[in-house]
């Protein structure tokens, strides 16, 4: 056995204590270079919802800066460091990247779920298999989240998201989890300052559903995953690259950690 191989191997197994210095935390910075710096295999379990590219489309919900008939919608202004509106080649590429550092930091039992939105774009569905064609998608969950902000007179009002389930070949739902179904209907959460938070429950219910000791949020914004991580008493990690939703996200999940003590 090489040097090399003994160095892949360490790497692999990967230590409790090499691991506090990540879990717990709200990590301020680009999730890819971030991710990069973790050992390979460390995590039981990913659950994010990226940025959806929504101010760059050939629709009526977000083009040229409108919200449809919802002129108010807290996504008309981006994000607090990103516009939403890359060229959609450039954006899918981004994704892409995001996912394989995903798939190297995740266990051979873990999964990925990856909450996105499908769209039409010049009148046809856009269903974001560009962006997971080469990665193991094991299942499409639908949240039946109600509400929207795309009028369009072309198809009627989408009223739910989708969410990845990218599982590597050892990864197992909890017991008896499978009899949750595939279709979840969770209201959205209001009244949160940022511009697309998903509910509690529905990182809850992906949490509570697999046997996973560590989650990992890369696009943690407000903090959701790790409140519901907190709450299920498993340990996870967050990232941010805005300085504003990282405070945002240490002060929501500090507030559950005072509820539950």
């Amino acid at each position: 056995m090489n040097f090399d191989t003994l160095l892949t191997e360490a790497a692999t197994r990967t230590s409790p204590f090499l691991m506090d210095q990540w879990t717990g935390k709200v990590h301020c910075g680009d999730c890819i270079t971030l991710m990069d710096k973790m050992p390979v295999e460390s995590v039981d379990l990913i659950f994010t919802s990226p940025p959806y590219n929504l101010k760059n489309s050939t629709g009526n919900g977000m083009k040229d800066g409108r919200g449809g008939k919802w002129e108010t919608a807290e996504l008309v202004n981006g994000y607090a460091t990103h516009g939403d509106e890359m060229p959609h080649p450039e954006y899918v590429e981004w994704q892409k990247a995001c996912l394989r550092s995903m798939m190297r930091v995740l266990r051979e039992d873990g999964a990925i779920y990856y909450n996105h939105k499908w769209r039409v774009q010049g009148g046809l569905r856009q269903d974001r298999q560009d962006i997971v064609g080469e990665f193991p998608v094991r299942q499409i969950i639908i949240w039946q989240r109600s509400g929207g902000i795309n009028f369009n007179p072309g198809y009627y009002l989408p009223t739910y998201e989708v969410i990845y389930l990218i599982a590597k070949p050892k990864f197992r739902l909890a017991p008896k989890a499978n009899a949750l179904g595939d279709v979840w209907t969770i209201p959205q959460d209001k009244d949160i300052p940022h511009p697309a938070p998903f509910p509690v429950e529905l990182a809850q219910r992906v949490i509570s559903s697999t046997t996973a000791q560590i989650v990992l949020d890369p696009f943690i914004g407000s903090g959701t995953t790790g409140m519901a991580a907190e709450l299920e008493r498993r340990k996870w990690i967050g990232m941010d690259i805005s300085d504003d939703y990282c405070k945002l996200a240490r002060d929501r999940i500090n507030a559950v950690k005072r509820m539950i003590r």
